[in-house]
């Protein structure tokens, strides 16, 4: 059995034979004292966190941190590159002066941007180890030594005032040698691994080979899936899984760039708070807030914030260019391997184009103040490409008080790809700042004190930034397949929002400042001194790592492809809630620190045992790591949480071009860190909420149960029709309120329903889609007087559309309608929204292959919806001190238009 798996695991052809058959053994020993050294990251600081002493305080501190973790290893791997004297000078010279940087540090010296300095370093050394980088030895060594300062630095900060500073330093001086031997023995690993795997026509041979035949090169077919025109029957894995193609969207509406994620059937892309912050979503009976339980991922690097100051899971997409997007690859259901915090509903995996097949300039205007421009391409550059797209943007709104939404959006790629493998590495930028009409109360509009595109809280808004850099590594051949990711984001958030307007603090509580507050008044000029505005600033680093490798190969006769992955993931994060007028501060709800680690190793096989039979089977461990300093010292904390993940899915067929499925699978909802270290109110400091209920920590990690039977068809030619049948149950859907800086209890749930999504190609110049969703959302337990309705959960949407192109000389374009209907608003059942309706169209005509113009209409039907409606007390002047429950609601914005052109070359 043992030779059976290294003969699997080693070939890369048929019929070869190892020269050295001890070498696996050498190889997988090899193998496991790396993973073994890789843990103790991990490990050794659960293990020595009783013992109480500065040495092994300074030793965890560089292993406490994926940014000094990871480029500690990255010295050591370039250091077995560059080979000879730079493998003693190079970790020698980093200590060396790493050491200074502690004293530095200890003796109080101001050193400016020290953490982006450490994430630089990080960057740099994963550029120059991917692109075999070499100067001279005294550059080198001044690279190490500059970068080295700040790391050392970094160490000195978290050394406590009566630390010992000779043991503290020679505690991290030496996990910092740990961690370069490390990066050598990595460096010594992978010349072994490539010698083995990649280089093993050096150690094999074919039986009766030849010379001509050595040097022949593998061809592999390879079926690309780029949209929904093409067939995913006898490739997908489940019936809610498929792709969305750059041919889709540019033939779509797009008022904002998040709508590029309603080309997921059934998800619901609204906003509560006109343009700037994070969207909310909707999928299968969720109320997924602003991103928690659907992954969202830019090629593959993770956009969801986790414990973000305004809600878990915060996904803004703001930084998103959609005539970049290759591809668009959506997974609903919680039953890949691949997907783990955020994925229990589904996930979308946006790819960007590698190289664009021309120069794009482009620029729209429209209505409300509204301007886009564009400029985008791509060049040869040495021996790869290099993609570049800048972009501006504009938008007043409809409001009364204008959004003034102004964003700055770039992005740079370099990429190369030679022969079986390739790499690429992305930087992207944005930044973008505004002014927000956020809900209104329905009576306000009634009362006739404001209008419907008026706000009650004129100084609400914000402003946000967003750098990221990502490296990528891959290589495939006929035996196996690679894929390495690592990325570093830095993003800031100043959000300010009134929700509940003058509820807490108005004329009765604070008689002094809000003396002016007359009934029916609402002037702004209040707001300087009353409201209940809130801040919610957010200051985050994180890095990550996402790699995968696939053993292509035979069980019996069927064949297999076996995956094993492993994702890292590490944020740093300064957020609070704060009490606010007119965006300046005069008090503080709560501050935080936070730290959260998790480390996810999987497993995945999917084999072919015959012309109607596919399965794949998963399985996932997701172990996490909470740290919370809050400026309540009884919300500190730090907790630790695993849950393993299986994963099982059966594909029976093709018959008459047509799949079924069964799938199944266990996952999670992960808790904000602060929700789960809170054990007072950090309003009130009481242990009690205000029903006189004790504050309990949440959970860390909620299980949650799916399964899903469905069935694929391209049976009527031209036609693509999947039909899902789908359950998931979540055990609690306890919810850390970041607008009030608490946790907000809830209860065990059930969701089911049923999606059919329809695309429709009856000739090469006309598409039809039409994707009809419906859920069942409720609470499995009921309590008396309450009811069991989970509020704002969508039962009923509907997107349908038709595309053109090529039309009478070059016309394209088509209309789209997109549905949501009438949910529940509390638990009861009693309070309901209106549904909301809006139907879109675009027109254009392509002058040449150079030129084109387009038109585009929004809300034709003008109609008076909501974008999204909520149901609960806020107080106007003059009102009740306890409040009125009302309807809160967002409207649509009115009809309006846009025209624009592009130029290509």
């Amino acid at each position: 059995m043992q030779k059976f798996i290294f003969d699997s695991l080693l070939r890369t052809g048929s019929d070869t034979q190892l020269h050295t058959p001890e070498a696996p053994h050498k190889y997988f020993i090899s193998l496991g004292l790396f993973l073994l050294l890789s843990c103790s990251a991990f490990t050794i600081p659960t293990l020595l966190l009783a013992v109480n002493s500065d040495w092994i305080h300074g030793f965890l501190h560089p292993l406490q941190g994926w940014d000094h973790l990871l480029t500690m290893v990255a010295v050591g791997i370039w250091a077995a590159q560059l080979r000879g004297q730079a493998i003693w000078m190079l970790p020698l010279a980093f200590v060396s002066v790493m050491s200074l940087g502690g004293l530095a540090s200890a003796a109080s010296l101001a050193i400016p941007s020290v953490e982006i300095m450490i994430l630089l370093s990080g960057l740099v050394f994963s550029v120059v180890i991917v692109g075999k980088v070499r100067f001279s030895a005294r550059i080198n060594v001044l690279i190490v030594a500059f970068f080295a300062f700040f790391h050392g630095y970094a160490h000195g900060q978290e050394m406590s005032a009566s630390a010992s500073l000779s043991s503290y330093t020679v505690g991290f001086v030496s996990a910092t040698l740990l961690l370069h031997c490390a990066g050598i023995f990595t460096a010594r690993l992978a010349v072994i691994i490539f010698a083995v795997f990649i280089g093993s026509n050096a150690n094999a041979q074919e039986k009766n080979d030849s010379p001509a035949d050595k040097n022949k090169s593998v061809t592999l077919d390879e079926m690309i899936i780029s949209g929904r025109s093409d067939s995913q029957v006898g490739v997908a894995d489940s019936a809610s899984q498929g792709n969305i193609g750059q041919e889709q969207l540019k033939y779509r509406t797009i008022s904002r760039p998040v709508e590029v994620l309603e080309t997921v059937p059934g998800l619901i892309a609204t906003q509560h708070s006109g343009e700037g912050k994070a969207n909310q979503y909707f999928l299968r009976g969720f109320n997924l807030d602003h991103g928690t339980d659907f992954l969202t991922q830019i090629d593959g690097v993770p956009v969801n914030q986790l414990s973000h100051s305004h809600g878990q899971g915060w996904t803004d997409t703001n930084f998103l260019i959609p005539e970049l997007i290759e591809t668009l690859e959506f997974k609903k259901g919680g039953h890949y391997a691949e997907n783990g915090d955020f994925s229990s509903i589904g996930s979308a995996n946006i790819k960007y184009f590698r190289e664009l097949p021309e120069h794009i300039v482009k620029f729209t205007g429209g209505s409300f103040d509204y301007y886009r421009g564009l400029a985008a391409g791509s060049e040869k550059l040495g021996d790869g490409v290099l993609l570049y797209a800048g972009e501006t943007v504009h938008n007043n709104g409809p409001w009364t008080a204008g959004n003034d939404y102004l964003k700055f959006n770039g992005l740079l790629r370099y990429s190369e790809e030679r022969g079986n493998h390739g790499w690429n590495i992305t930087g992207m930028a944005t930044k973008s700042d505004w002014k927000s009409t956020d809900q209104i109360a329905q009576r306000a509009l009634d009362q006739g004190r404001i209008g419907r595109f008026d706000t009650i809280d004129p100084t609400d808004g914000g402003n946000s930034q967003r750098y990221s850099l990502t490296g990528e590594w891959h290589r495939q051949d006929t035996g196996s397949e690679t894929k390495l990711t690592a990325y570093g984001i830095y993003s800031k958030l100043n959000l300010y929002s009134n929700f509940t307007y003058f509820l807490d603090n108005n004329e009765l509580n604070n008689p002094e400042g809000c003396a002016g507050l007359n009934p029916g008044q609402l002037d702004p000029s209040l707001f300087n001194s009353c409201g209940d505005q809130f801040g919610q600033p957010d200051d985050r680093w994180t890095t990550g790592f996402k790699g995968s490798h696939t053993l292509f190969h035979k069980i019996g006769a069927a064949d297999s492809d076996t995956t094993f992955g492993l994702q890292i993931r590490n944020d740093n994060i300064q957020n609070g809630l704060t009490k606010t007028h007119a965006q300046v501060q005069y008090g503080v709800t709560r501050q935080d620190t936070i730290a959260v680690t998790s480390i996810s190793p999987y497993a995945e096989n999917k084999t072919h045992w015959n012309d109607w039979l596919r399965t794949n089977l998963g399985l996932r461990f997701d172990g996490f790591r909470f740290d919370v300093k809050s400026s309540q010292s009884q919300n500190n904390g730090e907790r630790y949480d695993g849950l393993v993940s299986p994963k099982l899915g059966v594909v029976f067929g093709p018959w008459a071009n047509t799949e079924f499925y069964l799938n199944g699978g266990l996952g999670y909802h992960s808790n904000d860190a602060r929700g789960i270290t809170t054990r007072v109110d950090p309003v009130t400091g009481s242990a009690t909420d205000a029903d006189g209920n004790p504050i309990t920590r949440a959970t860390p990690l909620v299980r949650t149960y799916s399964s899903e039977i469905g069935v694929r068809s391209t049976w009527i030619k031209g036609l693509q029709s999947t039909l899902a049948l789908w359950w998931l149950d979540i055990d609690s859907e306890l919810l850390f309120v970041g607008d009030a800086g608490t946790t907000e209890p809830s209860r065990p749930s059930r969701r089911y329903g049923l999606e059919f999504a329809n695309y429709y190609s009856p000739t090469d110049w006309l598409t039809f889609d039409a994707d009809f969703s419906f859920s069942h959302s409720r609470f499995r337990n009921n309590v008396d007087g309450i009811g069991n309705y989970v509020p704002n959960s969508v039962a009923t949407v509907i997107a349908s559309g038709a595309t053109f192109h090529d039309v009478f000389g070059g016309f394209f374009g088509g209309p789209r309608l997109r549905y949501f209907g009438p949910r529940a608003l509390d638990e009861s059942g009693d309070a309901l929204s209106a549904p909301t309706l809006l139907l879109s169209a675009m027109l254009g005509y392509e002058v040449n292959k150079n030129l084109s113009v387009q038109a585009e209409a929004f809300n034709l039907l003008n109609r008076k919806d909501a974008g999204i409606t909520y149901y609960y007390a806020s107080r106007l002047p003059g009102e009740n001190q306890d409040g009125v429950n009302d309807y809160v609601f967002h409207p649509v914005e009115p009809i309006s238009f846009r025209l624009g052109f592009t130029a290509k070359f």
